[in-house]
């Protein structure tokens, strides 16, 4: 969890990098977990340009144990920060077909829901 340390002493940029490169030749896909309800804005702006710095394939809201999830101003947020390059994934607190639109509407290339079954089901009422 990365956001976490932002701000914080010993927060380095090369030591994600160092994630980065032992995962990619792997053939594993680095995401890099914000939890965005402890950070503010400033802060999940950092840390998304840390993520891309490194060279992380995507950024994530949550995971699903913070405070809330995802929020369509963060997804905003952190598309503006990453550009459109990167994967975005809204995690947490999306149980509707219209949250689901609200952030794809907002930049996430990726939906983290435990409610997809009723989310699939809404699309075909």
């Amino acid at each position: 969890m990365w956001g976490a340390e932002i701000g914080r002493p010993g927060c380095r940029e090369g030591r994600y990098q160092a994630v980065v490169k032992a995962s990619h030749p792997a053939g594993a896909i680095v995401k890099v977990i914000l939890e965005t309800a402890l950070l503010d804005d400033t802060q999940k702006a950092i840390a998304c340009a840390l993520a891309k710095a490194a060279g992380a394939d995507f950024v994530k809201t949550s995971t699903g144990f913070g405070p809330s999830g995802a929020t369509a101003h963060d997804i905003a947020l952190m598309r503006q920060a990453v550009g459109p390059e990167m994967g975005v994934k809204a995690s947490g607190g999306i149980r509707t077909l219209q949250d689901l639109q609200a952030m794809t509407a907002a930049g996430a290339t990726r939906i983290g829901a435990s409610a997809s079954v009723k989310i699939v089901e809404a699309t075909a009422a």
